[in-house]
């Protein structure tokens, strides 16, 4: 009993930080409940994935494809308050506008959001946008569990980042944001992967495969980048991973059923 409670809290942990959505009962803080969170990562993408493409399927009955996509990505943006969002803005203006890995965590730690941090997220909506409504123009039935399979595999990609890169403490230590950064062991990992496998059974089609695993190429690249110039990751770092496999899922998916 005490088992489940504990994995409870932890789901409850990851829930709480990364959306938006109430939790009915307090629940403890500390690093060790925060960091085995972490296995329930995939898991709170598989419930946001449901929750907008439920949007998306309902506006849809009353609107055009575009202002259902419009209004989904609105949802998910309050669903998560642009947890990731607003890490992605940020790794633009460090990286964009720093040089050095001083450079670079001093502006990324700044809650202000500069030129290239306000480029770069206009971009990212525009090739987010566009890519689903060409798969909703494709099929929209078929896009719902797109859109579920990219959440939830795109969370676990960016959690794979604790197991195979160096976490980068701030240098401001009071000022670091309260992550899980220490790898669990493979149940876990497999507990998180669990995630991706019923966001599949969706629609069981081999060709989300390569789509997957370019989503995960471009981790490995953004992983080189951030250990090149400040030797590892951060929140941040984790947030932009999260929105840039989101998007490659959906070019992949695009390219695989073009093409394949």
């Amino acid at each position: 009993m005490k088992a489940v409670k504990n994995e409870l809290i932890y789901f409850a942990t990851a829930l709480m930080f990364f959306t938006r959505i109430p939790v009915p009962f307090k629940v403890p803080y500390s690093s060790e409940i925060m960091n085995r969170s972490q296995k329930y990562f995939s898991w709170v993408g598989l419930l946001v994935g449901i929750i907008n493409a439920a949007i998306f399927y309902l506006s849809f009955q009353l609107f055009n494809l575009e202002i259902a996509i419009v209004l989904m990505m609105i949802s998910s943006v309050l669903l998560t308050g642009a947890f990731h969002e607003d890490g992605f803005t940020d790794v633009c203006d460090s990286f964009g506008g720093g040089y050095g890995k001083e450079k670079i965590m001093t502006i990324m730690k700044d809650s202000r959001v500069g030129a290239y941090g306000a480029i770069g997220i206009i971009l990212l909506f525009a090739l987010k946008f566009l890519s689903i409504q060409k798969l909703g123009s494709l099929d929209v039935m078929k896009t719902l569990a797109v859109i579920i399979f990219a959440h939830t595999s795109s969370r676990f990609i960016s959690g794979t980042m604790i197991y195979t890169h160096q976490y980068v403490t701030d240098i401001d230590v009071s000022k670091s944001k309260p992550l899980a950064n220490t790898p669990l062991d493979g149940q876990s990992l497999f507990i998180s992967f669990l995630a991706v496998l019923i966001a599949f059974s969706l629609l069981p089609d081999w060709r989300l495969i390569p789509a997957f695993i370019l989503a995960y190429i471009g981790k490995i690249y953004l992983g080189w980048y951030f250990k090149k110039h400040i030797g590892g990751y951060t929140g941040d770092c984790l947030g932009t991973v999260q929105q840039v496999c989101e998007v490659l899922f959906y070019l992949g998916t695009i390219i695989v059923w073009k093409f394949i």
